[in-house]
């Protein structure tokens, strides 16, 4: 498939964009996704691409992070692990079941994880000391589950690691945006594995996109750190109810 410099010029700029939201937030997926199907590209091979630009991307925001000693490292490398196992099954799985199934679940579940986000009776800002009891067991599932998710279906993946590591492991929403990173570039791998195995990455669009995406998270990563939980908590909320809109028109009105 052929692509313009327009399509290219379209595609850097939205990516731009995804990418200052994902790094503070995650949903960067919800940006890129329908435009790169609006520009064309057909979905196994808008997957694919978006994979490979968000995974690069994503890369880049996890060595900004580090930098500023704000991703929690004890729980990191087995998050990576489980969410990269979690999302080849996931991607796997999606061969196989109709992704609408989970796309209405998700319609539902997600306003529930949000009300309990805001009536957790916890601050944003403030980091706890992680749970001592069943520490590895929430770590492992929430990797893998979240990870499947990212595999088998995929908007707002990063939205929810940061929700999950905020509600269930207690910490401060920097820090797990740091910390969610970690995990959502491990999906992002693993899912790009299958597709580029499958030979359906469009690096003309691919690369362009991951360029402009590492610079809308160098440009993200910063703002979070100097800002603080109040623009994530801002950038996360926006970012759910971007992705309940998204799923409620796909899966009940379209």
């Amino acid at each position: 498939m052929e692509i313009s410099l327009t399509i290219i010029a379209v595609l850097c700029f939205f990516y731009f964009v995804a990418g200052v939201v994902d790094s503070i937030a995650g949903g960067g997926g919800l940006i890129t996704t329908p435009v790169l199907l609006l520009c064309g590209i057909p979905p196994h091979a808008t997957l694919g691409t978006n994979k490979f630009a968000t995974t690069i991307g994503t890369l880049s925001s996890v060595w900004a992070f580090a930098r500023s000693h704000l991703i929690v490292t004890r729980i990191a490398p087995m998050g990576f692990a489980s969410a990269f196992l979690g999302s080849m099954a996931g991607s796997g799985l999606a061969m196989l079941l109709d992704s609408a199934v989970l796309g209405k679940a998700m319609v539902f579940l997600l306003p529930i994880g949000m009300a309990i986000s805001v009536f957790s009776g916890r601050s944003f800002g403030s980091d706890e000391e992680l749970p001592q009891k069943g520490l590895w067991t929430k770590v492992i599932l929430m990797g893998f589950c979240i990870g499947m998710y990212d595999g088998f279906f995929g908007p707002g993946t990063g939205s929810f690691f940061i929700l999950a590591q905020h509600l269930l492991l207690k910490m401060g929403l920097v820090k797990a945006s740091a910390t969610a990173k970690v995990f959502n570039l491990a999906s992002n791998a693993g899912g790009l594995v299958v597709f580029a195995s499958g030979g359906v990455v469009l690096y003309a669009a691919a690369i362009p996109g991951a360029i402009a995406n590492i610079i809308g998270n160098q440009i993200g990563t910063r703002l979070a750190i100097k800002v603080g939980p109040s623009v994530v908590k801002k950038f996360l909320y926006v970012s759910l109810s971007l992705l309940l809109c998204t799923l409620f028109y796909r899966f009940f009105l379209s």
